[in-house]
């Protein structure tokens, strides 16, 4: 059945995260719909392709399953795979793409965003190799949506997503999968699961706290059933429509609870937690908080305790804003580091050229070549792997790192819903000063260097240019700025600052100087009004 297709996608173009809005955006009538056909068209037909959908749970994430398989079926796609009740966490949904050799995916998420009928929802397409769209198909279903008239859809009962097993619209099957089982079945062959059990089973106590989003699932299964930790070891771990109310982000504000027990008197040896789609993981100790930047050094300097690692790592790359801490890791092992833009694209195109194992982001984002997302419970396992290998403590292993390696002193600075005018109006500015910034001193503090961070691609050799602001300071200090997308209103700017040290291993105040320096640079009080953010990590 053919619709008319009267409702725009109001012109936003949808980056490798997909599209995002407001639900009831999503909701209204022919909305979904459009940009679904988009995406159809955009890759160039549905027609005998199979494909993997599911998302992490939140508010009208059933109900646009249902409104995909629909569509599906009367775009002509042979068989979709789907995780049981639509669910499936985002890097689960890239190994069952890759598992199963598909024509890609659709996953449904707004990441670490709330959810809610007036909180946000996202859609997104992953291609075969399991990775997010790249520009070039992203660019192809933008276009489309500017254009498309019609969209076809079937008009037939809902498919119960509830039953594990095989159906039918038309022509087209439908496989209902439990959501778990692939995905662990890849995490058993990549870490060591005795030695995770034994250490449990010798009273290593943890806490998981899944923020009511997607990796409950995953991290009952794993954590309490096949590795034997007590009931109770993850907390939150039923995946919410609203996310519990909460904001599903891994970090210290909205991990709160998480935080107070693990600095508490009685804390467990270990503590995580993940985000809404389950890409993203945060990692503490009793009384020790990991940075993103500093976990994916430690991964890298530990890889050799893995099973699946044992062999050596191919490189290692890091996102641009991320700090250097796995730089030095790289160098002194002597291996391959790359540098990219904010995004998993990037990543994905090194992963498949072979050019690196490990990557990450600041972002709270971890990963390898066993899927093309980052995977927050391969984060958790990772360093669960680690600690029952080196029979050290996460204090110790990160003490004894940065004895080894030095520390990359390192925070995040988000400024949320900022008026977009003002916002692009501080990076402007900035920009436009960037070439005569060497030399100048700000709150004391000279800068050595400042420019704009351009991106050639060693694989594809595309270039991705305006991709952050950088300003370096005497004594190696630096700051990044940039504006994300990850968002649904207004403007979030990023302000990222790292001071490095040999030698003082224990003083956060390290940062102070280059924090004061930056916000006079940058003029955030003038611009925003104000210096202090929403959020710190």
């Amino acid at each position: 059945m053919t619709q008319i297709a009267t409702q725009p996608i109001d012109g936003q173009k949808p980056g490798t995260s997909g599209l995002r809005k407001k639900t009831r955006v999503f909701m209204q009538p022919g909305y979904l719909e459009n940009f679904v056909q988009a995406i159809f068209d955009g890759i160039g037909g549905a027609r005998g392709k199979t494909f993997v959908v599911g998302g992490d749970g939140r508010y009208f994430n059933a109900e646009a399953i249902q409104v995909i398989l629909r569509m599906a079926a009367a775009n002509g796609a042979a068989h979709v795979i789907v995780g049981r009740d639509g669910l499936l966490s985002t890097p689960a949904a890239s190994h069952l793409i890759r598992l199963n050799k598909t024509d890609g995916g659709i996953i449904l998420s707004a990441s670490h965003n709330p959810g809610g009928p007036d909180e946000d929802f996202g859609i997104k397409f992953n291609t075969p190799n399991g990775g997010p769209a790249p520009e070039g198909i992203t660019d192809a279903i933008f276009a489309r949506t500017k254009t498309i008239d019609a969209y076809h859809i079937t008009e037939t009962q809902d498919v119960d997503l509830g039953t594990i097993g095989t159906q039918a619209i038309g022509d087209m099957k439908i496989t209902i999968v439990d959501p778990v089982t692939d995905y662990e079945a890849l995490m058993a062959s990549i870490f060591d699961f005795d030695a995770i059990r034994e250490m449990i089973a010798g009273g290593f106590r943890i806490r998981f706290d899944a923020m009511h989003a997607i990796t409950g699932p995953y991290a009952h299964a794993i954590l309490e059933g096949t590795l034997g930790a007590p009931a109770g070891t993850v907390v939150n771990g039923t995946p919410s429509p609203t996310f519990g109310g909460g904001h599903p982000d891994p970090n210290p504000v909205w991990a709160k609870d998480l935080m107070d027990v693990m600095m508490g008197d009685d804390a467990p040896d270990f503590g995580a937690a993940s985000d809404g789609d389950g890409d993203r993981n945060m990692i503490v100790g009793r009384g020790a908080y990991v940075s993103p930047s500093d976990s994916l050094a430690v991964l890298a300097a530990n890889a050799q305790h893995i099973p699946a690692y044992k062999g050596g790592l191919a490189g290692v790359a890091r996102s641009m804003p991320t700090s250097g801490a796995a730089d030095r890791v790289a160098e002194k092992l002597g291996l391959g580091i790359y540098e990219t833009p904010t995004g998993w694209k990037f990543f994905g195109n090194l992963l498949d050229a072979g050019r690196v194992t490990i990557c990450g982001e600041e972002s709270a984002g971890t990963g390898s070549d066993h899927v093309r997302e980052k995977d927050g419970l391969w984060a958790v396992l990772f360093w669960l792997n680690l600690l029952a290998a080196r029979k050290m403590s996460v204090a110790e292993v990160m003490a004894d790192h940065w004895a080894t390696y030095g520390r990359n002193y390192y925070t995040r600075l988000d400024y949320e819903a900022v008026p977009t005018e003002p916002a692009m109006a501080l990076i402007d500015d900035v920009r436009a000063r960037l070439a005569t910034l060497p030399g100048q001193t700000f709150a004391g503090l000279t800068v050595t260097k400042a420019d704009e961070f351009s991106y050639d691609d060693p694989v594809d050799g595309s270039v991705s240019h305006n991709q952050g602001l950088r300003i370096w300071y005497e004594g190696g200090a630096r700051a990044v700025l940039r504006t994300s997308g990850t968002g649904t209103e207004g403007a979030t700017i990023r302000c990222y600052l790292e001071a490095f040290s040999d030698t003082v291993l224990d003083d956060m105040h390290q940062l102070d100087a280059v924090r004061a320096a930056t916000m006079d640079l940058a003029a955030f009080q003038q611009h925003i009004g104000r210096t202090a953010p929403d959020v710190t990590t």
